[in-house]
C-alpha cells in the first residue's frame, strides 16, 4: 500500500500547482491528487509486468537459438534456471496482478529495445552469473535474483528512467518506493501459494484514503490562518525571500498537527522536515525546523493542539 509519506508528497505537488493557478478549483485539485496516487499504484503493478517481459525475452532467445540451422551444444542444452525461476510463475499466475494489468491495459509492448537492454545488463552482472552457476538454487536464491534486478538495474538506468518519464509525469518520484513495495510483496510470496494470494492494495485502509483527501482540503481551508501565523513567526525574515515551497510545507505541517488528532505531533513534524530535505532548498530543513518548533510551542500553550487516541492525549513528544 502507498505510504502516508508518499500521500503527503503527492498532496504537496498538487497543492503547489494549485497555488500557482494550475488548478482552478479544489475539486479539480482533489481529482488530480487521486489520479496521481492511482498512477503510482499503476507503477507498482507495471514493475511486476516488467519482470515477466524480461523473462519472456530470455525465453524467446533460447527458442531462437534452438532453431538455428547449426545449433551448438549450448544452444540445444541451455541453462534454464533464469527462465524457470519460480517467482516468475508466482507473478504470472497471481489473479490480482493479472486482473489489474488487464483491466488497466498496462503493457511494455512499445518498448522492446528497453527490455533487450535490461536483459543484457542483467546477464552481464556478477549476481546473475553467480546465480546461474549455483549447484542448486532454493527459493531464497530465486527470490534474491529478482530483488537484485529490481534494486540494482532500474533506478540508475537512464533509459529506463526516461521511459517512465515519457509515460507519466507522476512517476518521477515514485520509482524507489514502488520498487520497495514489489520487493516486500515478493518476500511474502511462497512456493505453491494460491493464485488468489493478494498483493498490496492501493491504500492500507479507508483511513489512509481519507487522510489524503482531508489533508488537501484542510490545507486550502486553513491557508489564510496558517500563512498569517507563519508571517508572524518569520517577521525578522524577508518574506519575499522565503521559498514558496518552504511556506507550503509549513502550512501542511501545521494543518496536520492541528486538524488530525490521531497523528502524533512528532510524526507530522519529522515527516515534513524530511520532505523539505528533498523538495526545497539546502537550508530549508533547518529553517522550517526552527519556525515550526516556535509555532508548536505557542500552540501547546494556547491549547490549539488536541490529540485523541491511545498514547496521544496529553502527548509530550517534542
Amino acid at each position: 500500500m502507498i505510504s502516508r509519506r508518499i500521500l503527503r508528497i503527492k498532496a504537496l505537488h498538487i497543492l503547489f500547482a494549485f497555488y500557482r493557478g494550475e488548478n482552478d478549483s479544489l475539486a479539480k485539485a482533489e481529482k488530480e491528487l487521486f489520479h496521481s496516487i492511482k498512477k503510482g499504484y499503476d507503477l507498482y503493478q507495471y514493475l511486476f509486468l516488467l519482470l515477466l517481459e524480461i523473462q519472456g525475452f530470455a525465453q524467446k532467445r533460447i527458442e531462437t537459438s534452438r532453431q538455428k540451422l547449426m545449433p551448438t551444444h549450448e544452444d540445444l542444452n541451455p541453462n534454464l534456471r533464469f527462465v524457470e525461476n519460480p517467482y516468475f510463475a508466482l507473478i504470472r499466475e497471481n489473479e490480482s496482478i493479472h486482473d489489474y494489468l488487464t483491466y488497466n491495459k498496462l503493457s511494455w509492448v512499445n518498448y522492446p529495445e528497453l527490455i533487450k537492454k535490461l536483459y543484457q545488463k542483467i546477464t552481464a552482472s556478477e549476481y546473475y552469473q553467480k546465480y546461474m552457476e549455483l549447484p542448486a538454487a532454493d527459493m531464497t536464491a530465486h527470490r534474491q535474483l529478482i530483488i537484485n534486478i529490481l534494486t540494482k538495474e532500474l533506478v540508475d538506468f537512464d533509459d529506463f528512467v526516461q521511459c517512465l518519464e515519457e509515460q507519466s509525469i507522476y512517476w518521477n518520484d515514485d520509482l524507489d518506493f514502488m520498487i520497495g513495495m514489489v520487493v516486500k510483496t515478493l518476500k511474502k510470496f511462497e512456493a505453491d501459494q494460491p493464485t488468489t494470494t493478494p498483493v498490496f492494495p492501493m491504500f492500507k485502509n479507508e483511513e489512509d484514503e481519507d487522510f489524503a483527501r482531508r489533508l488537501l482540503r484542510k490545507v486550502v481551508v486553513n491557508h489564510t490562518e496558517n500563512t498569517n501565523t507563519i508571517d508572524h513567526y518569520t517577521k525578522n525574515w524577508d518574506v519575499d525571500r522565503i521559498a514558496s515551497m518552504d511556506i507550503l510545507i509549513m502550512e501542511m505541517a501545521l494543518t496536520e498537527i492541528t486538524d488530525f488528532p490521531s497523528v502524533p505531533v512528532k510524526v507530522s513534524f519529522n515527516e515534513y522536515i524530511e520532505i523539505s530535505k528533498y523538495y526545497s532548498t539546502e537550508q530549508s530543513s533547518n529553517f522550517i525546523n526552527g519556525v515550526l518548533d516556535k509555532i508548536i510551542a505557542a500552540y501547546r500553550t494556547d491549547g490549539k493542539i488536541q490529540k485523541q487516541g491511545r498514547g496521544l492525549v496529553g502527548e509530550d513528544d517534542m
